[in-house]
């Protein structure tokens, strides 16, 4: 296992199961203020330093996660007492937990579960509004509490969005409900308190370290120098495709032979096989995406599982997403305790 400095952390999925793992040893307050970040995490997740941590009983546990057209993965959480169900993205590119509601007239709610908080004994309403943006627009989200459960895992007024308005591209067509982020609290607007805070709160983790393995269904050997001032890269689970920043995008097409066309970037599936690998350094590791895993065919047609990424990153480097088509080659441990991410083949 490599490990790699990071800036997010995220949930563990393996062979269609969200796994879990409580990890032994060190505490987690003696590993995180070794790595001088215990501060800032617990005045985010509101955690009491003095409280004596006793981790939970058991070391995992597996939730069924279904694969949508091998494009985005969601699981089953529930909300409320008695529980209400909802399927989730768990995406590691977010921070907020929401979920429609039945309040929300957008037409994208219609069509999906929607929490009902007079049906729940143990709702509370906050009042506070946010917006919450994604790639493809804002969810407009009024905030509540109440008891999240994803299988033995229970944390109780938990904070989380209920949707006022929501646009219809993606959500009409998403085959899930809501998200569940997992990246650092520090992402999440309006100051809510993430799902992984609750479970640490109260004791339902033994460390904030998780790890995704998606089971796959299944430039060259030079080295460019487009990264040699400096990129920055975001592992998610919530992008389904590799988002390569604008100005590299001309030299990877002439480099793949690819074409632009209104159905994406269009390549001979003939000429897959001859392709060449997309190689990525990465704190000293060289990670590797075969022609396989970046190139789509549907039914004969064949086009590269890229696009565009048009926005930098905060520092102003060019940003790339690594999203579920790197994901799927590799099994991926964030380590938010340190600030580190881990990748080794998937198997």
């Amino acid at each position: 296992m490599k490990w790699l400095p990071v800036v997010l952390a995220c949930l563990q999925l393996a062979e269609g199961a969200v796994r879990i793992s409580l990890r032994k040893g060190l505490s987690i307050r003696d590993r995180m203020r070794a790595a001088g970040v215990l501060d800032d995490f617990l005045k985010h997740i509101k955690y009491d330093p003095v409280k004596k941590y006793q981790p939970s009983q058991g070391s995992v546990v597996r939730e069924p996660i279904t694969n949508h057209l091998d494009s985005s993965y969601f699981g089953e959480i529930s909300i409320g007492e008695p529980p209400q169900k909802f399927l989730v993205l768990f995406d590691t590119g977010s921070s907020n937990l929401w979920v429609p509601s039945t309040d929300c007239q957008s037409p994208a709610c219609f069509n999906h579960a929607k929490f009902q908080p007079s049906a729940s004994a143990t709702f509370t309403p906050r009042g506070q509004s946010y917006n919450v943006s994604y790639g493809s627009g804002s969810v407009t989200l009024v905030l509540g509490s109440d008891t999240l459960r994803i299988q033995s895992i229970t944390v109780t007024e938990q904070e989380l969005g209920l949707s006022q308005a929501e646009p219809t591209q993606p959500f009409y067509f998403a085959a899930f409900d809501g998200i569940l982020g997992m990246a650092f609290p520090s992402l999440a607007m309006g100051g809510t308190a993430t799902a992984l805070g609750g479970m640490l709160e109260q004791n339902q983790l033994a460390e904030p370290v998780f790890s995704f393995h998606f089971s796959r269904v299944a430039t060259g050997q030079s080295v460019t120098s487009w990264c040699s001032q400096g990129c920055q890269a975001i592992v998610d689970t919530g992008t389904f495709l590799l988002t390569v920043p604008q100005q590299y995008i001309e030299s990877i097409l002439e480099a793949l032979g690819a074409q632009e066309t209104s159905y994406g970037y269009a390549v001979d599936c003939s000429d897959t096989q001859s392709m060449p690998p997309l190689t990525f350094g990465i704190g000293g590791a060289r990670l590797a995406l075969s022609p396989s895993a970046y190139v789509l065919n549907s039914n004969g047609y064949c086009t590269l599982a890229i696009e565009a990424t048009y926005l930098p990153s905060q520092d102003g480097q060019p940003l790339w997403i690594l999203g579920n088509v790197f994901l799927k080659e590799y099994y991926t441990i964030f380590d938010m305790a340190n600030s580190r991410v881990g990748f080794a083949l998937s198997a």
